[in-house]
């Protein structure tokens, strides 16, 4: 008889259910039952071809492709279950300069991942695989720690040990429905009965949108059939006793290795691709098990005729057979893994379209998650509250169509997706963009990011580029006269009610202004004392405070609220209803005070203090702060009236030369005030002490989320520090993910870096080892440059023109 109750329920039993289970056990948390309508493997994991890449462009997404690669291999070991690994290597072919640059990116963060990587030279390549073909390659980025995996085999061993250690694995029964009962827990019901939980977990893979529709939670997936074919055995493989390693071309929109005696093929069409099931929305019938589609190779055969230019002795051998499965893609090709927005103990573990790689690792940081309050890695990309409601159903379609058919496409600095854009627009949108304002997207929203005045277009690379002096220009503006800058996507939340006060105390770590008016900064901690999200707060009136967090923040911010907000308390999302306009520079007060009766003198309005004022006739929430380190406001503007503020700012300051700018000069002003950036430099991983943030937590006001552990941290020391310093650059800067070395000693990583217009200097932060301050370098593009540590910020370390 199936039992009735348990702390979690995974439901789902691919790579990423069995892979969570397995770690949720070795954390501790051995009541776990998972739950696999079929056999395991038998949705999208079971056809996968099982690619484990190292190489992968976004730094913490290599620490969980890293994991995985490492835990594999030790499978059989640890189960007694083999696991079909193939520890082969892998090597990504470059045809561009733009793409060895990146390689020597990839590799300057390898080492603090933990997996070697070498940018290698054609000749060295065609020693590896001798039957590549090099004509046009330049280089290749060698990864000889990872391969292929047998994903059947390994995702049985995974399972067997998570039931060796404790979990509970049924199968061949179908989970229906997912119900909150009143006490706050979860009722799963199955064919074979009910178990009530603590805690749900959607690993549904390709019914992951159904699972999370039963407590209505939205899943931004999209299933894409993907094709891959193996040939007939190959004489030329019959001897050899070292497996080639696994091949990715850009060129050929995929990838091709050896599997066994015959060749591999997988490719990723450019256009033309499919959603699985179409005739059904996308969605696979209930009674679906280990379904495949009709091989299509005219809709992939562009793409596969290159593959076989590379690889000649694939074309002379026949094809054996056709895997075309389903596999799910989320709108920015990561996977959806941690906490549902709005739903407390419900949990993602999905939309990976590369879940063979990505299983184990995912596997291991969530369960750190669930069962500790935090996760050794910073998990902001992975997280599905990364995602609003913005992204429904056509969005996601649209934007996964896009992330399957560029999968191979280098994703250089700047490069802009525009699939489904635009979508969260203010009013100024279509005026700023006549103005030459080139746009990026955070959270839905558009937001410039520079401005085009001459119909320029950028070059993509790592390096300084043909709008280096384009910013330079917008950051002159701000320092040296005034610029404007429409920055509504903040989130924005009023909490009110005679209980607001008390709430943001026990949420927060520094001390609210305690009178209407004042304006702190401040940051929510979790339980153990890791930053989970920063705020800035002003009391606006006796029971109403005005919370602003990161656009990217907005649905970690409510749940904080929303989740811990007691009946005297009312919470309310304004993000859509307040536009907010960045005035900024020596001359912003003369700007404003002819278009305003209020006081904006030092003695009428002091920074860090907030007013409800008028300004050209529209009554707004006029904040002295910015994030640029000049005297200014920002203007807080009901969203219908933004475009009218505007335009009477822009024609008043036409005479002290206002200027319009965007984030790319942000970046840069505020790298010279060395303000920390959160998810760089303020993330999960570290406490305010690490982050030398102590300045903003008062453990003498009482208690409050993350306190104790934040006191503990302080007197136990620290394992890093936070460093900000000048980089001896010349063409290019830090982007972040460099390792910094002392002598041949990786001591560190970069966090976040940039150009200072107005200081002249190469600027970077860095986390690095406690004890160690000079003799320190960044490897940048392959080069290791001098770090200079600096000691204050680069621009105005007294805050001298803040408070003009």
């Amino acid at each position: 008889m199936m039992q009735s109750q348990a702390k979690v329920v995974i439901v789902g039993g691919g790579m990423m259910g069995v892979g969570l289970a397995y770690h949720l056990a070795e954390e501790g948390w051995k009541d776990t039952v998972l739950i696999e309508k079929g056999e395991l493997t038998s949705g999208s994991t079971w056809h996968a071809a099982g690619q484990c890449p190292s190489f992968i462009s976004n730094y913490n997404m290599a620490k969980i492709h890293h994991y995985s690669n490492m835990l594999y291999p030790r499978l059989e070991e640890i189960t007694g279950q083999p696991a079909g690994w193939h520890g082969c290597g892998g090597i990504r072919l470059a045809t561009t300069q733009e793409e060895v640059d990146w390689f020597r990116h990839v590799s300057g963060f390898s080492a603090n991942v933990g997996f070697h990587m070498e940018v290698i030279g054609p000749e060295r390549i065609r020693e590896l695989n001798p039957w590549l073909d090099t004509d046009g390659v330049l280089a290749g980025a060698y990864t000889n720690m990872d391969g292929h995996v047998d994903p059947s085999s390994a995702c049985n061993a995974m399972a067997a040990g998570a039931r060796q250690m404790g979990a509970t694995i049924i199968r061949r029964n179908r989970v229906t429905d997912i119900r909150r009962l009143p006490s706050g827990e979860f009722e799963v019901v199955t064919e074979q009965g009910n178990i009530t939980c603590e805690h749900v977990v959607n690993a549904g893979g390709c019914y992951a949108r159904e699972v999370g529709a039963w407590v209505g939670v939205d899943t931004p997936i999209t299933n894409m059939e993907h094709q891959y074919l193996v040939t007939e055995a190959l004489e030329e493989f019959r001897d050899i006793d070292v497996e080639l390693p696994v091949m990715r071309d850009p060129a050929t929109a995929g990838y091709y290795r050896q599997e066994q005696k015959a060749g591999l093929v997988g490719i990723y069409e450019h256009y033309d691709a499919r959603e699985a099931w179409e005739s059904r929305g996308g969605s696979p019938e209930w009674d679906a098990e280990n379904e495949l589609f009709e091989g299509d190779i005219d809709r992939i055969a562009p793409w596969l005729e290159k593959a076989l230019e590379r690889m000649p002795i694939f074309a002379n051998a026949g094809i054996k057979r056709v895997i075309n499965g389903a596999i799910p893609h989320t709108p920015d090709g990561n996977p959806l893994v941690g906490p549902a927005h709005g739903v407390r103990n419900f949990w993602q573990c999905c939309g990976a379209s590369i879940g063979i790689a990505q299983g184990a690792g995912c596997g291991k940081y969530l369960a750190q998650w669930m069962v500790h309050g935090d996760a050794e890695i910073n998990m902001a990309c992975v997280d599905p509250r990364r995602f609003g409601a913005w992204a429904d159903a056509d969005y996601t379609r649209v934007k996964s169509f896009d992330d399957y058919e560029h999968m191979f496409e280098t994703p250089l600095p700047g490069r802009e997706i525009l699939a489904a854009r635009p979508n969260r627009v203010t009013p100024l949108y279509e005026k700023l963009k006549s103005k030459g304002a080139v746009y990026t997207e955070v959270f839905g929203w558009e937001r410039p990011k520079w401005f085009s005045l001459d119909g320029r277009e950028e070059e993509l690379g790592y390096r300084r580029n043909n709008v280096f002096e384009v910013i330079a220009k917008e950051c002159r503006a701000v320092r040296e006269r005034v610029g404007i800058m429409d920055l509504s996507s903040f989130a924005k939340f009023d909490v009110s009610g005679s209980g607001a006060g008390a709430l943001l105390d026990r949420l927060t770590a520094n001390k609210l202004p305690a009178r209407p008016g004042g304006i702190c900064l401040t940051h929510v901690l979790s339980a153990g004392g890791r930053i989970e999200g920063e705020w800035t707060i002003t009391h606006l009136a006796d029971d109403l405070f005005y919370v602003l967090s990161g656009a990217g923040t907005e649905n970690e911010a409510l749940d904080h609220l929303q989740m811990a907000a007691g009946a005297d308390v009312t919470i309310s999302n304004v993000s859509d209803d307040y536009g907010m306009l960045v005035v900024a520079g020596p001359k912003s007060r003369e700007v404003l005070a002819g278009l305003t009766d209020a006081d904006l003198g030092n003695a009428g309005f002091r920074w860090l203090s907030g007013q409800e004022i008028t300004v050209a006739g529209v009554p707004l929430r006029a904040l002295r702060i910015n994030y640029v380190g000049e005297l200014g406001w920002e203007l807080h503007v009901p969203m219908a009236q933004l475009e009218t503020l505007y335009d009477a700012i822009r024609e008043a300051g036409e005479p002290q030369g206002i200027a319009d700018f965007g984030v790319y000069a942000v970046n840069s002003l505020r790298m010279e005030k060395a303000y920390r950036g959160l998810g760089a430099e303020l993330t999960n991983e570290i406490t305010l002490i690490e982050a030398d943030c102590e300045r903003f937590y008062a453990p003498d006001k009482g208690s409050f989320s993350g306190c104790d552990a934040t006191q503990a941290r302080k007197a136990e020391g620290i394992a890093t520090r936070l460093v900000y310093g000048e980089v001896n650059a010349t063409d290019c800067d830090i982007h972040g993910g460099e390792a910094v070395m002392q002598g041949e000693r990786v001591v560190g990583v970069c966090t976040s870096g940039g150009y200072g217009h107005a200081t002249g200097k190469s600027l970077a932060f860095a986390y690095v080892d406690p004890d160690v301050s000079d003799d320190l370098e960044v490897v940048i593009l392959g080069e290791r440059r001098p770090l200079a540590l600096l000691h204050e910020p680069a621009w105005d370390p007294t805050n001298a023109r803040q408070k003009a």
